[in-house]
């Protein structure tokens, strides 16, 4: 990279955190002049859960606070030192997003103007800059889910594992990255080594014999649970395991049933984007409602598990097609989850044959879906007017629009072929 690419990269995350800080300061004036305040509700829940921490004890005493005591930890100065801390935090780690997506699209093959052209589209997406400057928390785990592609694009498979325990630990969701990661490692080990499983068992099934079948289904698994694989899933779940460990021995069972067990048992009867909430709201007193909830995620298994095998060579596509399904077939869905998967946009637009001008359509259409659910839900919330049955519809409808953009997306890609490096390495 040049020194005028440079400068330009470094003026563009200037100019980036500069709005950020602009809107964070504007939320003071709002909070104190408003009936509607700028700041998050939950960065609150945030700061009571670390004032809580720093008076020595559990920081679950903070009613609603469902989230890691890492973070809690982590914003601790919101009380020694200043409550915009936090919102400092969050807007830096938003930026630094932007800079790990510059370092992706380089390894991906753009050089580096027309990689800060798509980096732009994050840094000056108003729709990141106001969730990190309200105090919210996503940006943090955006920074540790590409930060975990980033290194493993370039092998380094040590620092992915680290990056990738840690976002597991914070949120429950990257989880469903494990299979399209280790089938990503296998792919990429057998292009090194030139083998298939074809080949591997060529020799081993002449036998028809039984045992002659399974001592050649061992040797394959043996095979394809090949060094990276075992080295990632080894890093990864010490790290998960020990940081459970740690707080779990600190705070008991209460840290497991609020930062975990809550979000796969949780019935969530409030309005959300997912159609699945009117269902839980009208059986929330049935015995079937706790069954119902985990149904719920039988869509997104199916989904998941069919998108690692197909997509899994180009690890980074097929993260974004995780994290998509995921959200719009979660039973709970809010404005927020939408970061999991626009943090990774920017670093699969490239590979898209898309026309801008289809493009501004799917944008329009998504933004029209989410209009048609918030015009029935500003009358439930502000009005008092009984509009669930309106909102449960335009859930269904704004389903749709996300299934129609998704195959509409998976239609225009343009598949990466793996790259073997036997040549470099």
């Amino acid at each position: 990279m040049g020194l005028s690419d440079s400068l330009r990269l470094s003026g563009l995350f200037a100019a980036a955190l500069c709005l950020r800080l602009g809107l964070v300061f504007y939320g003071l004036l709002q909070d104190r002049s408003m009936l509607i305040k700028y700041t998050d509700v939950d960065y609150h829940v945030f700061t009571d859960a670390a004032r809580f921490v720093t008076q020595g004890v559990s920081p679950y005493k903070r009613a609603t606070y469902r989230y890691t005591p890492l973070l809690a930890w982590m914003l601790t100065p919101n009380i020694y030192l200043t409550e915009l801390y936090g919102k400092f935090l969050f807007i830096i780690f938003d930026v630094l997003a932007a800079h790990l997506m510059h370092k992706i699209l380089c390894l991906r093959g753009l050089d580096s103007r027309r990689a800060s052209w798509y980096c732009s589209l994050w840094l000056f997406n108003p729709f990141p800059m106001t969730i990190s400057s309200r105090g919210n928390a996503e940006a943090v785990l955006a920074v540790l889910v590409l930060a975990t592609l980033h290194y493993l694009e370039s092998r380094q498979i040590v620092k992915a594992a680290l990056f990738y325990g840690l976002s597991v630990h914070m949120k429950i969701y990257p989880v469903t990255y494990a299979v399209p990661i280790v089938l990503s490692l296998q792919t990429h080990q057998q292009a090194k080594e030139n083998v298939t499983p074809t080949t591997l068992s060529k020799g081993y099934l002449k036998d028809t014999a039984f045992c002659s079948y399974a001592r050649a289904f061992l040797k394959l698994v043996v095979r394809l649970l090949n060094k990276e694989v075992l080295l990632f899933v080894g890093i990864a779940g010490l790290l998960f395991l020990g940081l459970g460990l740690l707080f779990y021995c600190r705070y008991g069972w209460e840290f497991l049933e609020h930062t975990y067990l809550y979000h796969i048992t949780r019935k969530d009867i409030r309005h959300n984007f997912s159609p699945y909430f009117y269902m839980l709201y009208l059986t929330a007193e049935s015995e079937w409602s706790s069954a119902l909830a985990l149904a719920a995620f039988l869509p997104q298994f199916l989904l998941l598990f069919i998108t690692s095998f197909a997509y899994h060579k180009d690890l980074t596509f097929c993260c974004f097609l995780h994290t998509a399904i995921f959200v719009t077939f979660n039973k709970v869905c809010t404005s927020q989850y939408f970061l999991w998967y626009l943090c990774l946009l920017p670093v699969v637009l490239p590979y898209l044959t898309l026309t801008w001008k289809r493009g501004m359509v799917l944008l329009a259409l998504w933004f029209i879906g989410q209009g048609l659910w918030l015009t029935p839900a500003y009358y439930l919330e502000f009005e008092g007017r009984n509009t669930f049955l309106l909102i449960w519809m335009a859930g269904l409808v704004f389903l749709s629009i996300n299934c129609f953009i998704l195959l509409v997306l998976i239609s225009n890609y343009k598949k990466r072929e793996l790259q073997s490096k036997t040549k470099t390495e």
